[in-house]
């Protein structure tokens, strides 16, 4: 099969989240399974020098969006088999940042009519295109539109990926015809309580619909986790469907990390006792066998940092030390600023994203705490378990689907339901108890590092959606 996976930002191009992993990694196990999977991404400033001096220039052309024409130039780069197609406007996309631009509707509306008509100039003919949450919405609305009854374009099937609902694209309805050139007669299909809902556009048109786990697929026909699709996601459940993301094996593995003090595995777990020492000294933090607590996620709302405000004395208090490492919004900031002052010996706070850091914090803690109200798949506490280091999840979304608790002797981390501080506190209260018993708590890091979370289980489960949509 032919795929195309459209997305606004892929590894090792352009990353600001977790589809730059998807979008890094899935075409690359679908190809592997002997099947074209190729990807287009904008050409962003981001994009280093190194990696655009391996692109080559296919041609240049215009894009409609709305009643102007833009200049469009077509790149393309081969990396790790994999070709990927770059949509190169410099005005769009010459920036500093990837989003949150004033225009970044125009920007997205361009991109997305610019794949559709790339089509026309490589050679490449694909039988399924692929996209990913709201900047790629208007691929499928396009198609249907525009596109569906062209010679060459006869036959393609569009599959949208949710990747996280609360990113709708939503706008005034005067970019219909001021940006998008969607006609009268086809508003409704965007048309969402009264703006214009560029995912409401992709669920109505896209042939398949796909959430990042199979929870959270159920989960978004719930008003509390839909943002206020839940309505016409009701209506479109025969075409909804949840498949696990999975992560990159090669690049989160404890026997070859180059950026981990000491390598270590299944079969020998010695040396993660080697990197939580020498992460307790990078970091300052009193060395000792108390259990460690990792921390790494953006601080915001709906990944329960509340939880962990409401009782993260207690925590400290119950002998854990924590390595914290994230950013987002300045109180939750301050207040792992103010803890790693009045505890400096047991709290270590790192503000920012630093990869090699958040490396050596999944190899190095003993206990990976994710309490998040919503996830749709979270990739952390995979890769924590891949390491050895036993997650403490909320049973939302992908934590429900990957995490399962060690109350019995096949679980493989600690899990509560509610979104309660006390009930958080309960997991971890638990899963102390269990890392006292030095056999109980071996087996269970066995335990979690034995799970596969690869691609290659979720690539088989795309494969087989893409063979059912077009009765390959």
């Amino acid at each position: 099969m032919n795929i195309l996976f459209a997305a606004s930002e892929a590894v090792p191009y352009a990353a600001s989240g977790g589809l730059a992993d998807v979008a890094g990694s899935l075409p690359k196990a679908i190809y592997d399974k002997g099947h074209d999977c190729r990807v287009v991404i904008p050409l962003y400033k981001a994009i280093t020098p190194e990696l655009r001096m391996k692109m080559k220039f296919i041609t240049n052309i215009t894009v409609d969006v709305s009643w102007r024409k833009q200049y469009c130039g077509i790149f393309s780069a081969v990396q790790d088999n994999i070709t990927y197609y770059f949509i190169d406007n410099e005005y769009y996309y010459m920036r500093d940042g990837l989003y949150g631009f004033y225009d970044d509707c125009e920007r997205f509306v361009f991109f997305s009519r610019a794949v559709l008509e790339m089509l026309k100039y490589i050679d490449f003919t694909p039988e399924v295109i692929n996209c990913n949450d709201w900047q790629t919405a208007l691929i499928p609305v396009y198609y249907n539109v525009y596109y569906k009854y062209q010679q060459g374009y006869d036959g393609i099937k569009t599959v949208f990926t949710i990747h996280n609902i609360e990113y709708q694209g939503k706008y005034g309805k005067e970019v219909l015809n001021e940006l998008m050139g969607i006609p009268a007669y086809n508003a409704n299909l965007l048309d969402y309580d009264g703006y214009v809902n560029m995912l409401k556009g992709a669920i109505e048109t896209a042939d398949k619909i796909v959430t990042v786990s199979p929870s959270y697929a159920w989960e978004i026909l719930d008003p509390w986790y839909a943002h206020g699709l839940d309505r016409i996601l009701v209506t479109k459940q025969y075409k909804l469907k949840g498949i696990l993301n999975g992560i990159d094996t090669q690049r989160y593995d404890p026997e070859m990390d180059p950026q981990i003090i000491s390598s270590y595995s299944i079969k020998d777990i010695s040396g993660k006792a080697y990197c939580k020492l020498s992460l307790l000294n990078e970091l300052g933090l009193d060395e000792g066998d108390e259990p460690v607590i990792g921390i790494v996620t953006r601080f915001v709302n709906h990944k329960g940092i509340d939880l962990i405000r409401c009782v993260f004395e207690e925590m400290i208090s119950m002998g854990i030390k924590f390595a914290v490492l994230g950013s987002g919004e300045k109180m939750y900031e301050d207040f792992f600023k103010e803890m790693a002052a009045r505890y400096p010996n047991r709290v270590s706070v790192t503000l920012g994203f630093v990869p090699e850091l958040s490396h050596k914090i999944y190899a190095g803690s003993d206990m990976f705490l994710m309490p998040s109200k919503s996830e749709p798949c979270g990739l952390a506490q995979m890769i924590a378990m891949r390491y050895g280091t036993i997650p403490i999840v909320r049973e939302t979304g992908g934590l429900r689907d990957t995490v399962r608790d060690n109350g019995g002797i096949n679980g493989n981390g600690f899990t509560f339901k509610t979104i309660n501080a006390l009930d958080m506190l309960d997991a971890v209260r638990r899963a102390v108890g269990d890392y006292e018993n030095k056999d109980i708590w071996n087996s269970l890091v066995k335990r979690a590092m034995s799970c596969d979370y690869s691609w290659q289980t979720s690539a088989d489960v795309y494969i087989d959606m893409y063979r059912n949509l077009t009765a390959y």
